[in-house]
């Protein structure tokens, strides 16, 4: 014999998958279809309304059993939200501000613009209330360039498959350079945006630490004093596109250099701020706190970050 509790999950699910195929639900015919009051269909139909109001959250998608008075039953209705909440227009400001990726011209207007889409003034002035310290304190970064405009354009060459030509001062000695680039991404990491390109016509054998090395140069974007770009198309085959997901798990701090693998014993307190910073890392072993973590990772900025762990790390290999 079926439990209560049976019947009750057949019956409300069935009754979701009806209203998810657009059926309209009468509730003195689901009364008698199964036998019970209808105020008990209408308690199905509240713990439904329930459930749809959690998923809302998690897809965007509202939901709702609304009651149509035309059709004389209960059907649902579907939109899809399309303006943040005011957790989530909190959280992408906090986001925003920390990042410090761009002057206060730029950053904030477009934090504004997020607090402004809040239809509810009382959550908005809450907002404000918020983040005003942070807004009040932000420090711009030493470069002080407007970027939102040139990384647009770089976007756009990316997605286009167009040279560029740059003019770029270096870090190690703030020499301006020359370069006609194929451009392949723009990232973002550390305050800092980046563009990935592959260079042409140089001599590798020079210019290259590595001749052999078949990853894109990385430039930081406020350090472009000039940016063009040409009529002329470049071609990628798809085997060996950039993927720049694939190459932020195995880049640290945006330092250029060859592929490798590492190897160390970690005897920290945060294991997870490790396998965080490391995406492709894999723990091999674990005894009393202290893991050994082999990583493929991507450039010289591991080795910085290994040593800024002081006697946390041990490099094995």
């Amino acid at each position: 014999m079926k439990k209560a509790a049976d019947d009750k999950s057949e019956r409300v699910l069935s009754i979701y998958s009806r209203l998810r195929e657009g059926q309209i639900i009468y509730k003195e015919e689901e009364s008698g279809r199964y036998g019970v009051a209808q105020r008990t269909i209408q308690r199905d139909i509240s713990d439904i309304q329930c459930f749809l109001q959690t998923q809302s959250h998690d897809t965007g998608e509202v939901s709702d059993v609304i009651f149509d008075r035309t059709m004389g039953g209960y059907r649902l209705e579907t939109k899809i939200r399309k303006h943040l909440d005011s957790d989530e227009t909190l959280a992408a400001c906090k986001i925003l501000l920390e990042s410090r990726a761009l002057i206060k011209e730029e950053l904030f207007p477009i934090i504004n613009k997020l607090i402004d889409s809040c239809n509810d003034e009382e959550k908005k002035k809450r907002l404000k209330e918020y983040i005003g310290n942070e807004m009040h304190h932000y420090e711009e970064l030493r470069h002080r360039k407007k970027l939102l405009k040139l990384l647009g354009r770089l976007e756009c060459a990316v997605k286009e498959q167009r040279y560029i030509e740059i003019r770029y001062k270096r870090l190690k000695d703030s020499k301006e350079v020359y370069r006609k680039v194929k451009p392949v991404g723009v990232m973002f990491s550390e305050f800092y945006f980046y563009l990935t390109a592959y260079i042409e016509d140089i001599d590798r054998e020079k210019e290259f630490q590595n001749p052999k090395d078949t990853f894109p140069t990385i430039y930081r974007v406020d350090r472009l004093s000039e940016v063009r770009t040409l009529e002329e198309h470049f071609s990628i085959p798809y085997a060996e596109r950039f993927e720049e997901g694939e190459f932020r798990k195995r880049i640290q701090f945006m330092y250029g250099g060859k592929l490798q693998k590492i190897r160390f014993r970690y005897m920290g307190a945060d294991i997870d701020a490790v396998l965080d910073r490391l995406p492709t890392a894999i723990i091999e072993g674990e005894k009393e706190g202290r893991y050994v973590i082999k990583a493929e990772v991507f450039g010289k900025g591991i080795d910085m970050w290994l040593r800024s762990q002081g006697e946390a790390v041990e490099i094995l290999e």
